[in-house]
This record gives structure tokens, C-alpha cells and sequence, in this order.
């Protein structure tokens, strides 16, 4: 597909979504201009174009925003939660009507191919249809009381307007993760989603409004578009947000946390991923070889969840590289727009950047270019933000491989034993999603069990990347602790709180104190 037809398809997305003319970036019950001097422009990393100018909000607007947002809250929360499931239900569905031009537009402004695209849409539509079960099932406990004629139980209450902060590579679905799952809970959400992917947010958000608009929703859903560095952190230190969710760098995630805990708040934290995949000689290798490539390619390794190190088993390992490299060699690169390609572009110039360091430092420190490791050029595209995925061999030495490079560089490693590769791929900070391609019950176990894999997400026969929405979503150590999405992830949107009544004539007390008036 040549670059004519790429505008074809931005003209075509922009009408039907209302993007034709886009600067107001905030929305809180109506559409807002920002009165920051600055200014946030979307470009396309597929040939560089530009996409929008957005008036970033200032700390005004932001004031504007929580007030509006906590008196939703206060409508809200005394909505019964299966009638807050149902709306969530038509969110779902205006979400699926719309889902090919969403699509469109998340491949636009960051580069996920078709499908990837297609599938970061058909993930809101699944948190939606989740969520909306989920109302139905925010269960308590009850508590056997020790004192007699007393009930003991628990409740969960929603807790007021929830933060949450987006990065661009899931500019959309990480935001459903909170968002969809707090509504339910019966919490608000103010949105801060990444500068360089405003104009998903300001999409996604004018579908989410209209049905707010069309079922006499109080504004349960804002969104801010202004400066991480000045918006992001007037969220952490608010103390009128009791949780702030936030998706992004290790070093942003610190100072989050900080602000967040000075005041006493909560905090869920998605960030730096480094993901290993163990790779037997007792594995099925046509399966392993599928799951390694997709965990280390799609998104143009732009995941936290991408596949970055694969520790090869010594037996397989000559065999098993040089069918990687073929492999490789075969992927298309290119428009994401074009059916078949396989690997996009990278976000931005200072990714390409980030790139071309990082295999220069992996070769001074005795890293061997194994495949690319080059800068590219695609005719048509000349504006955009290609490299070729890369292969490196590395040992103990390459201490780079440690860091997370958002860019699809894969470090190859060599074990001799099951014991050797669990040490290999425990050894870096992060610890977010791992996987182990082996069909010996024996490895399975031993990447399973407490001294196993350190990883919030342990995969077995699988890729690292491709988390299924109905499991909590987060990892362990630099990747913050913080948990998303499925099983009992609601309970991070709420307050915890146990109840005693007596309904009995007396008035016992536990531990059998005794406290007599004179």
C-alpha cells in the first residue's frame, strides 16, 4: 500500500470519527480547549505525517476536571452495580460498532499493524463484556464472630474519582483495564493518556461520550490531554484521587509511587518489562520458534510484555538460531496499514535513537550481531520510524541486556541445564511475563515453583506477550507490583471494610474483656 493510499484511509477515519478538526483535548462532561501554552501534536510514525494539534490542559483545566469528575463520583457510586455493568454492556457495543475505524486510528498515530490494531479495540470490547459480568460478582466475605449475637462481615465501597496514566503502545486497552473495571465498582476515572497517542484517547473518548450523553450518565469518564511531567504529576499528588494507576517507564513509575504514597494513596504500577523465554530441548520447537517470534516482534517489540532475552538450550541451541535467522529474514516490514506486514514502525525518532544505541553499547560490551541491527528506509515512507529486528548473541558480559529497550532486540543465551536458565532469567530488575517452551513436566514444574520463575505472568508452551484479559495483569520487582484487569484486580478500585453488628440485648466484647460501669 503506497503513502496516497495511507491518506486515503486517514481521510476516510477521520470523518467518520469527528476527528477532522481536533484541539479541544479535554473532556469532562463536554468538550474543553486547553489554555496551556503548549501545544501536543499527533504524528504518524509511518511516514512522519502529522495527524492533530491539540492544546495541552493546564493546571486550571486539570482543577476543572476533578471537580467535575468527583461529583460523577458522587451520582455514581449510588448506582447499583449490575446497572452500572449494564452501561458498561452498551459502552462495549458502540465500541464494537466503531471498532474498524478505532483500529485505523491506533494504527495511525502508533503503528500497530491491522490486526494488532483491530485486536488493541477488540480488547476494550472484551474488558467491557468482562466488566460487565464482574458487576454482578463484588463480593464480601462473612465472618464467624466470636461474641454472641453479632454478624461479622465485609463490604467493598467504592472509593472517588480514580487516575489513570496510559503509555502509547496500548494507548486504548490499558485505559479499559482501569477504566471499565472502576466504573463498575462505582468509581470515576480521570484519563491522562500519553502525548503521543492523544488522538486514540480523544477517539476512543468520543464514543465512550456519546453513550454517556445518549444514557443520561453523569461524566463518569474524563480525559486530559496535557504534559506527563505537569499533568501526571498534579494526579500524583492530589490528594482528592485515592488511587492512580499508571503505565509507563521505571523511572516515571518511582516518582508516581513517591507522590502517591507521601499522601497516603494507592498506586497500581505497570512498568519496565524484560521479558525471557526458556527454550528446551525437550520442547515442540515449531511451537516455541512461533511463540518466540510473536513475543519478540509484534508491536515492533514496543510491549512491556515483548520477548527481549531467549535462553536456548546448549543442545538445540546451533540449530535452533539458525532457524530463528531464517525466520527473520523472511518477516515483512513496512506500512502496518498493508495487509501482511508483520513489524511497523517504532514510535518516534528517539526511539530509532534508543535503538541504535543500544546494539552499539551491546557490541562494546561483547555482544555479537547475530541479524539487522540497522536503520531502514521504506520507498513511500520515507518520514517514518523503521529498524530491523535484531538478533544478538550474548553472555554474562552484555550487562545491557539487563535494561528494557523498547525496540525489537532479542538477546540469545546458551544453558546446559534447567537450573542455569531459571538463574539466566531471574537475573535482570524486571519482572513482568516469562515463558517456557519444554514438554518435561519435571522444567515445567521447576519454572512454576517458588524458586522458579520471578515473573508476575509465568507462560508455559506459550508466547510472554498476548495476556489474556480475565487474568491480573502485572509483574514483581521493577515492573512495580501493581495488578490489572482480571481475577481480583477490581479490589485495587475499591476500600475494604469490615462490619460487626450486635443485635443482641447485651453488649459483649471480644477477647473476653470485661468493662463494668461503677
Amino acid at each position: 500500500m503506497e503513502n496516497k493510499d495511507t491518506q486515503k484511509i486517514r481521510k476516510e477515519v477521520f470523518q467518520k470519527l469527528g476527528l477532522n478538526e481536533v484541539e479541544k483535548g479535554i473532556f469532562s462532561g463536554s468538550w474543553i480547549k486547553g489554555t496551556s501554552e503548549k501545544i501536543i501534536k499527533s504524528k504518524s510514525p509511518i511516514d512522519g505525517t502529522d495527524l492533530s494539534s491539540i492544546n495541552a490542559a493546564s493546571e486550571d483545566n486539570y482543577k476543572s476536571v476533578v471537580k467535575t469528575s468527583r461529583r460523577a463520583y458522587e451520582e455514581w457510586s449510588e448506582v447499583p452495580a449490575p446497572k452500572r455493568g449494564e452501561f458498561i454492556k452498551k459502552v462495549s457495543t458502540a465500541l464494537e460498532d466503531a471498532k474498524r475505524d478505532l483500529g485505523l486510528i491506533v494504527s495511525l498515530e502508533v503503528g500497530k499493524v491491522i490486526t494488532e490494531g483491530q485486536g488493541e479495540i477488540q480488547e476494550m470490547i472484551d474488558v467491557g463484556h468482562y466488566a460487565t459480568g464482574l458487576s454482578r460478582q463484588l463480593f464480601g466475605l462473612t465472618i464467624a464472630s466470636e461474641r454472641p449475637n453479632h454478624r461479622m462481615f465485609e463490604q467493598w465501597l467504592p472509593v472517588g474519582p480514580v487516575g489513570v496514566i496510559t503509555a502509547f503502545n496500548f494507548p486504548s486497552a490499558v485505559w479499559s483495564w482501569n477504566s471499565f473495571i472502576a466504573a463498575v465498582c462505582g468509581d470515576s476515572v480521570i484519563w491522562k493518556p500519553s502525548s503521543k497517542a492523544a488522538l486514540t484517547a480523544i477517539a476512543v473518548t468520543k464514543i465512550v461520550a456519546s453513550v454517556m450523553e445518549k444514557e443520561s450518565i453523569p461524566p463518569i469518564f474524563s480525559t486530559i490531554c496535557g504534559g506527563g511531567a505537569e499533568i501526571g504529576d498534579l494526579i500524583s499528588k492530589d490528594q482528592s484521587i485515592p488511587i492512580v494507576s499508571f503505565t509507563g517507564s521505571v523511572a516515571t513509575g518511582r516518582k508516581i509511587s513517591k507522590n502517591v504514597a507521601e499522601r497516603f494513596g494507592r498506586s497500581i504500577l505497570e512498568l519496565g518489562g524484560n521479558n525471557g523465554v526458556i527454550i528446551s530441548s525437550k520442547a515442540d520447537e515449531n511451537i516455541a520458534m512461533k511463540g518466540l517470534l510473536f513475543g519478540a516482534l509484534a508491536t515492533a517489540g514496543q510491549r512491556c510484555t515483548t520477548t527481549r532475552r531467549a535462553i536456548v538450550d546448549s543442545a538445540i541451541y546451533k540449530r535452533f538460531v539458525s532457524q530463528l535467522k531464517d525466520s527473520y529474514s523472511n518477516v515483512k516490514i513496512g506500512n502496518p496499514l498493508e495487509n501482511g506486514t508483520l513489524v511497523g514502525p517504532l514510535i518516534d525518532e528517539d526511539a530509532v535513537k534508543k535503538y541504535q544505541k543500544t546494539i552499539a553499547e551491546a557490541q562494546n560490551q561483547g555482544g555479537k550481531i547475530l541479524f539487522g541491527g540497522n536503520v531502514i528506509k521504506i520507498k513511500g515512507l520515507e518520514g517514518g520510524f523503521y529498524v530491523e529486528p535484531t538478533i544478538i548473541e550474548a553472555n554474562g558480559k552484555v550487562k545491557i541486556s539487563e535494561e528494557e529497550t523498547f525496540a525489537p532486540i532479542l538477546y540469545v543465551f546458551k544453558y546446559d541445564t534447567i537450573e542455569e536458565a531459571i538463574r539466566i532469567h531471574n537475573s535482570v530488575p524486571q519482572g513482568l511475563s516469562s515463558a517456557i517452551f519444554t514438554n518435561d513436566i519435571r522444567e515445567e514444574e521447576a519454572f512454576l515453583c517458588s524458586t522458579g520463575s520471578d515473573c508476575g505472568i509465568a507462560n508455559v508452551n506459550t508466547s510472554t506477550a498476548g495476556a489474556e484479559i480475565g487474568g491480573a495483569f502485572g509483574g514483581e520487582k521493577n515492573t512495580g507490583g501493581g495488578r490489572e484487569s482480571g481475577s481480583d484486580a477490581w479490589k485495587g478500585y475499591m476500600r475494604r471494610q469490615t462490619v460487626s453488628k450486635n443485635y443482641g440485648k447485651t453488649l459483649p466484647l471480644s477477647q473476653n474483656v470485661e468493662f463494668k460501669l461503677s
